[in-house]
């Protein structure tokens, strides 16, 4: 994670650990948001406890904090290895997708205190959709809504909404 001043001078606020078996996560591929306080959240895509991926905050002084690590195992209901961004709800809340491309594609909410809810888990190959690749968007009534990449009636993907 990297910060670009005005003037175009870069400041590397947290660089993620590329051994394996790391726990602070590996590959992120989304962008980040920003709470009030300066903190950024994100998504890694592998690494973590569990090497499915992880939920993680980085504080202004650039420590960084997983917040949640996805599971490994194929029973999980967590999902695994997170590919979009978070979105934060007014209350601290993050909320983003899994894109295993299995029964463990979801939609979760992840509270300010680390606390990983599933909201949707994706049907395998189903009418709901699988992949759900692009970010959330959150409307002023608190509904997420997001895309799948494949499934739905026609396999070419679904347009969805969660109301968590």
């Amino acid at each position: 994670m990297f910060e670009v001043s005005p003037s175009g001078a870069e400041t590397v606020l947290y660089s993620f650990c590329a051994q394996s078996g790391c726990t602070d996560g590996s590959h992120p591929r989304a962008g980040l948001v920003l709470d009030a306080k300066g903190n950024l959240y994100g998504t890694t895509y592998h690494g973590g406890a569990n090497g499915e991926g992880t939920v993680f905050e980085v504080s202004p002084s650039g420590a960084e904090t997983v917040l949640h690590s996805f599971c490994a195992q194929s029973h999980c209901r967590d999902g695994s290895r997170p590919l979009a961004g978070l979105v934060l709800d007014a209350k601290g809340n993050l909320y983003g997708t899994t894109y295993s491309g299995s029964a463990r594609d979801t939609v979760f909410e992840v509270s300010p205190g680390g606390t990983e809810t599933v909201l949707h888990s994706f049907t395998a190959r189903g009418t709901d959709g699988y992949y759900p690749s692009a970010g959330l968007v959150l409307d002023a009534k608190g509904n997420l809504h997001g895309t799948t990449l494949s499934g739905g009636a026609n396999g070419g993907g679904t347009v969805f909404r969660v109301v968590p």
